[in-house]
């Protein structure tokens, strides 16, 4: 995320998300989150490792400069795993996970299509639903090459309303059984969908 409005207002949504997921009584002890950041050349960082919605202290992200997008959606489909792994291991059922993609950019790094092919298929296979969310100027052609779902645009800076849909998206995938394909509300208030105006 380039440096200024965006990333602030981006740290604002992640505190808002923080706030109204610990004001649900069943999302804070069953939503689970993973905050990761890439920049630099080739970095991936874990911002926030799992943890439940009610331990969840919502990160300050800094811009880091260019967009490993292949290496960073590469490292979050083998964490997602890998927190599935240990949830089978203790007799846990869980919902699909959700990997959400934010970006202002187009990935930067040299073989970011195979992590792009991987995450499509992950998805294909009911392993996790993925959705793409491009910011500013982002390159929605390659954003779309990670899901089989349509990426959205950001609307301006909404970030606040992006991030309060994910909580009330959350809280409602909380309640639901893990057999249950769970309906998240029209992203209408945060999102531009391309080729509308």
């Amino acid at each position: 995320m380039a440096e200024g409005g965006a990333i602030d207002a981006l740290n604002e949504g992640l505190r808002l998300l923080e706030s109204d997921l610990k004001a649900d009584d069943v999302a804070r002890q069953r939503v689970r989150i993973l905050v990761l950041r890439i920049g630099a050349p080739n970095d991936v960082q874990v911002v926030t490792d799992w943890v439940d919605a009610i331990d969840f202290e919502a990160p300050e992200i800094e811009a880091n400069g260019t967009t490993p997008l292949g290496l960073g959606v590469h490292r979050a489909l083998e964490e997602i795993e890998a927190e599935k792994e240990r949830y089978r291991d203790n007799g846990i059922p869980y919902n699909r996970p959700w990997l959400f993609i934010l970006t202002d950019g187009e990935p930067t790094d040299l073989g970011w299509e195979r992590a792009a092919a991987e995450c499509r298929a992950a998805e294909e296979a009911g392993r996790v639903s993925v959705f793409g969310v491009g910011v500013g100027d982002a390159g929605l052609d390659k954003l779309a090459r990670f899901s089989t779902r349509q990426p959205l645009r950001l609307k301006g800076l909404a970030f606040r309303e992006f991030f309060l849909w994910l909580s009330r998206s959350a809280r409602v995938g909380s309640q639901a059984a893990p057999s249950d394909a769970i309906q998240m509300a029209p992203p209408s208030d945060w999102a531009v969908v391309p080729g509308r105006s």
